[in-house]
Formats: C-alpha cells, sequence, structure tokens
C-alpha cells in the first residue's frame, strides 16, 4: 500500500498540476522490487519463532497448576508468573523499536532472539518462585525485540505493497496457528513430561533462526540516527507499565487506591513522554509519523479492534459456564473461529490487490458486527450459533489487523519502520489490556444489576462469590442441590445480560473503526497502484502533484542520484552496496522546518542508510522506470 518502490514519482514540470497517472508509472513484472525464493525462505525463518512463541504462552496457561504445586507458588507469585511477562513486553516495544532503527533490526533481532533462548532455559529449570518470575521478566524484555525488527524487516524484504501485506498477513497466521494447537500440544507435553518443558518449545526456533538469520536477512539501520534518550525510555516504562498493571487489576478485582494511583502515574508519566519527544532531536518515538493520516488512522483501528479482543472472553466463558462444554471440547469449538481468523488475514490481502483498503477495513467490520450481533441473539442452549457467531467475528477483524499493520509499516519512512511497527504493537497491548478492563468492568456491573433474589441460607461468603460472576454462582450452585439450579439459571441470564451490555461497547468499536477507515483511509488505492501522498516519502499533507526528493537515475547510469533503500520511493540516497558515502545532494534536502524527504514535517536533517543483504549485491540496486515523456 504504502512505501514501495514499485512506483517512483516524476520529477514535478512546469505548468499546472498533473494528474495520478501523469506522476506514477508502473514497473516491468521482472522488477527487483519482487521478492523471490530467498524472501519467502526468510519469511519462514521469521515465521517459525512466532509460531512456537505463541504456541509457549498458551501451554504456559495450562502448566500454572503444576508448577505452583512444583515450586510452592503463591497465588500472588502466580498472579506475578503469568503477568511480568507481558508487562515488560508493553513497556519496552517503543524502545526497542526505535533501538532496532539505530543498531541494525537483524542485529537486535538476533540479540534478542539469543536473549529468549537463554531466559527460556532459564526458566525452565527454576528451582524457585522468584527465579521463574525473574526468568519471566527477561523473556518479557527479549520478546519486546522480536516484533518490531521482524515487521520492519519484513518490510525490507517485500518492497512490493501486495507481497509485503501478503507476508504480514502469513507472519499474522502464524500466531494464530499457535494459538489453535496450543491447549492441545501442552496438554500432550504436560502429560508426558514435567512443567519445565513448555517453555523449551521456543528455543530451536530460536536457535534456528540465529543460525540462518545471518545468512537470510538483510540488515537495516539509520547511520545518521543519534544516541537514544534515556529519559525517554524511563517515561515511556514509567507510562506504559504502571498503566497496564493499572488496568489488569481494576479489570480483575475492581476499583481500588493502588491501581488508581498506577493509571494517575502512567498518565502523568504519558504526557511528560510526549512533551519531551517534542523537544529533542533524537526522539524514541517520532511524533511526526502522526501527522500521516494512513499512519495515524491505521494505528487507532488496532488499538480499537485489540480492545474488541473482549470477546473471546466472554465466548469462552459462555461455552464453559453457559453451555455447560468441557474446557477441551470448548477449546474445539473455537477451532472454527481461529481458522476464519487464518483465512481473514490470507485472504485480505489478495483482495486489496484490486480493493482499497478502507472498503475493505469497512466490509470486514461490518461482517463482524453481524457476528457481535448474533452473539447477542444466542440463547443458553444454542451451540452452532454461538460458534457461528465467533467465526464471523474473527473472519471480519482479518482485514483491519493485516491491512492496519501493513499501513502503519508502509507508511512509515523506511528510517522509522522499526519504530512505527513498535508503535502498532504497543497500541494494540494497551488496547487489549483496556478493552479486557473497561468492557470486563461494565459486564460485572451489569450482571450484578441483573442478578434476580439471592435463596435463603447462603453465607457470607457464598453470597459474595455469586455476586463476584458466573465462575462463582456456578461453585456456589454445585453445593446447593436442586435450589442451586435455580440459582445457576439466573446467574447464566445475568451474564448474558452483562454480556450483552458489553458487547454494545464492542459494536461502536467496530462502528469507529468503519468510519475511520472510510474517511480517512479513502485516498490510499489498492496495493497494485501507488498514490500521491501516502508513501513514506511522500508528503503527510500535500497536493496532490507536489514533487518531493530526486527523480531516479535510469537503470545502469551513473550520474544523478542514488536510488532510496527498500521501501522508499524519494528521499536520502542510498549508498551503492557496501560504501559508506554520505548523504543525497544539497539539492534534494527541505528547508529548514519543512518537510523532509521521508515525508515526516518538522525535520529537516537527512538520514543515510546502511542496508546490506547477504546474498550480495542488488538488493539497493536503482529501478528503471516505464513510460514517457521522461525529461
Amino acid at each position: 500500500m504504502h512505501g514501495t518502490d514499485a512506483w517512483h514519482r516524476r520529477p514535478a514540470l512546469a505548468g499546472p498540476p498533473r494528474s495520478p497517472k501523469e506522476l506514477f508509472v508502473s514497473l516491468p513484472a521482472d522488477s527487483p522490487s519482487t521478492a523471490g525464493r530467498r524472501e519467502w525462505a526468510a519469511l519462514g525463518v521469521l515465521a517459525l519463532p512466532a509460531l512456537l512463541v505463541s504456541i509457549d504462552v498458551f501451554v504456559l496457561l495450562l502448566a500454572v497448576p503444576h508448577l505452583s504445586a512444583d515450586l510452592g507458588a503463591s497465588s500472588t507469585e502466580q498472579l506475578w508468573i503469568l503477568d511480568i511477562y507481558g508487562f515488560l513486553l508493553a513497556g519496552f516495544m517503543l524502545t526497542m523499536g526505535t533501538l532496532g532503527d539505530r543498531i541494525g533490526r537483524r542485529r537486535l533481532l538476533l540479540i534478542g532472539a539469543a536473549g529468549f533462548a537463554v531466559a527460556s532455559v532459564l526458566a525452565a529449570f527454576s528451582v524457585s518462585p522468584a527465579m521463574l518470575i525473574v526468568a519471566r521478566a527477561l523473556l518479557g524484555v527479549a520478546g519486546a525485540t522480536l516484533a518490531p525488527s521482524t515487521l520492519a524487516l519484513i518490510s525490507n524484504l517485500f518492497r512490493d505493497p501486495a507481497q509485503r501485506a501478503q507476508a504480514i498477513g502469513v507472519w499474522m497466521v502464524c500466531f494464530m496457528g499457535g494459538a489453535a494447537v496450543g491447549p492441545v500440544v501442552g496438554g500432550v507435553m504436560l502429560e508426558h513430561f514435567w512443567w519445565g518443558a513448555a517453555f523449551l518449545l521456543g528455543v530451536p526456533a530460536m536457535l534456528l533462526l540465529l543460525v540462518l538469520g545471518p545468512v537470510l536477512l538483510p540488515e537495516y539501520r539509520d547511520t545518521r540516527a543519534g544516541r537514544i534518550d534515556p529519559a525517554s525510555v524511563a517515561l515511556s516504562l514509567a507510562a506504559i507499565l504502571p498503566a497496564v498493571y493499572g488496568i489488569k487489576e481494576l479489570a480483575t478485582g475492581g476499583w481500588s487506591t493502588v491501581p488508581g494511583l498506577a493509571l494517575v502515574v502512567g498518565l502523568a508519566s504519558g504526557l511528560g513522554f510526549v512533551s519531551r519527544q517534542r523537544r529533542i532531536a533524537d526522539p524514541v518515538l517520532d511524533l511526526g509519523l502522526f501527522h500521516t493520516r494512513a499512519f495515524s488512522t491505521a494505528v487507532a483501528g488496532m488499538f480499537l479492534v485489540a480492545a474488541t479482543g473482549a470477546t473471546m472472553y466472554f465466548v469462552t466463558q459462555h461455552l464453559q459456564l453457559v453451555s455447560g462444554l468441557t474446557a477441551l471440547h470448548s477449546g474445539l469449538a473455537m477451532l472454527p473461529g481461529v481458522a476464519a481468523a487464518v483465512a481473514g488475514f490470507l485472504l485480505a490481502p489478495a483482495l486489496a490487490r484490486r480493493i482499497r483498503p478502507a472498503v475493505l477495513i469497512a466490509v470486514g467490520m461490518v461482517v463482524s458486527l453481524s457476528g457481535v450481533s448474533l452473539l447477542v441473539l444466542t440463547g443458553t442452549d444454542e451451540l452452532v450459533p454461538l460458534v457461528l457467531a465467533y467465526v464471523l467475528f474473527q473472519l471480519g477483524c482479518g482485514p483491519m489487523v493485516t491491512l492496519g499493520t501493513d499501513l502503519v509499516v508502509g507508511s512509515a519512512p523506511p528510517e522509522k519502520a522499526g519504530s512505527a511497527a513498535a508503535t502498532s504493537e504497543a497500541a494494540g497491548e494497551l488496547g487489549y489490556a483496556l478493552g479486557i478492563a473497561v468492557l470486563g468492568s461494565v459486564a460485572a456491573a451489569a450482571y450484578r444489576a441483573a442478578l434476580g433474589p439471592l435463596p435463603e441460607g447462603l453465607t457470607g461468603e457464598q453470597a459474595a462469590a455469586v455476586r463476584e460472576g458466573l465462575a462463582g454462582a456456578d461453585a456456589v450452585a454445585g453445593a446447593l442441590g436442586a435450589e442451586g439450579a435455580a440459582l445457576l439459571d439466573s446467574a447464566r441470564q445475568a451474564f448474558l445480560a452483562g454480556m450483552d451490555v458489553a458487547l454494545a461497547g464492542v459494536a461502536l468499536a467496530m462502528v469507529t473503526i468503519a468510519v475511520l477507515a472510510l474517511t480517512m483511509l479513502r485516498h490510499v488505492p489498492p496495493s497494485r497502484v501507488e498514490a500521491p501522498g501516502i508513501g513514506p516519502a511522500a508528503e503527510p499533507a500535500g497536493p496532490i502533484g507536489s514533487a518531493t526528493g530526486p527523480t531516479p537515475a535510469p537503470h545502469g547510469s551513473t550520474t544523478g542520484p542514488a536510488p532510496a533503500p527498500h521501501g522508499s520511493t524519494t528521499g536520502p540516497a542510498a549508498a551503492p552496496h557496501g560504501s559508506t558515502t554520505g548523504p543525497a545532494p544539497a539539492a534534494s534536502r527541505p528547508p529548514a522546518g519543512g518537510t523532509s524527504a521521508s515525508g515526516v514535517p518538522g525535520t529537516s536533517r537527512e538520514a543515510e542508510f546502511s542496508m546490506t543483504a547477504a546474498h550480495g549485491p542488488g538488493t539497493v540496486d536503482d529501478i528503471p522506470t516505464q513510460g514517457g515523456n521522461h525529461p
């Protein structure tokens, strides 16, 4: 969609503005921007760790009772074992994204893979809860390097926008594949091995990445980037960690002082972080990225669609506590939904070759909304409509997740791809946590309001358990005999009432995404067409027809500016393979305070890139343009 070498901007000509067809020309089918076998093999190397890490997360959920009994972990320690990974993953995401842009995305990925493997072994052979918590914390820090580096490298490997979207879809499928087979793999492993084996699943994939990564993956870094600002890193951690903690605690335990203060600290630190990013020369998060409509809209959409992930929580509760299925049968009932998500991830990039992303995302939200509506209408004993509702919900979210990620990575300048990917991932983490907290709290309040009078004779502890939620009511009803059946039926009806109220919030989020897409992304063409104003080298707010940056030299020419790096159409010149020559000619530099060649307002400093591929020269070759009227 954005940021591709597949279309080049012609130089500005005298006279009135030209039409988009006059400003952009197509490349032949054998363009070097088309990925080959080596690039797809590299995608496999990047996707396999995503699959196994996703499986690892689900296996751990099953392993908690086993490791708690073996290590003697208290309930509080169990929560920290589960949560510390997500806290640090979200907290370090922005830092790792911008660090990869500075030191090299492949280098950071390999460092993170090595760290993840070592921390996994440490976790597997932990001898105390404290040791396991520390190991899980290290896994979170190492895990924060994987997604931003991987997505940024995918943007380097797949310069063709259609192929890039397809590659992102494949990468997303690996996460969903892990969600599908995780419980099954976990059950088999825990039946035949000890709980520590759950942490060793990802180690072989990380070792494979360490061996094949230097061979198949290109290196990419911004050699002109400044040093990372420690104060910005500290402020980002102080903003995200307390916020995530506060949101999760409020979701599980209701309002209390400590989580409330954590949210206040997180909000204050977040404001301080934003203020500092505006002042310093080399920010951890370039706020200028948000001046691009495609980027800011996609990030907002990713936040909202992640917030709707709370729907999965309600579906699992419905399957087990309303429909009465076992955990295994509930997992099997959710497999069609997982398959639908996989289909959405893979179909969206293919359809985006001919249909605008705005239309696909909006139609996808209508499909998901139909699933939510069907879920609201589903009764206590209707399993097939429930499964169908979950299928529609997952299928419709596919275009937003896949195309939104592609829009974020593709609309950012090449030197900011890592930071852009980290922003998208962090938005998803926060959106999911906030969705669970807000929608879960709303559903709990509606449940208590709809719950009928409790049977007489309940102890205070039993009454509190019933009011706490359906799981507590199910446990209490089992000890009451015949009277418990009426209590359980009342609690189930109250749960459905609470779920309906929460799903109204999900529906509102989906409508908001559809409206945002249709209004803010209507300028984004299908991936076979590149339009002005949305690529990484295009001006975010510039008029159609404005030209930025030098014209690419004809193929084979030794004169003129050097071509831009992977994913860029204009902007800073890339030095020849292996060269360390300086920046682009002065003629291509924007005036101070104007719009840079990267398309981000407010910066006048060019970036110089170093991009080398292990498979030899040719990865940043100049690309011939086709069509007439070239000067």
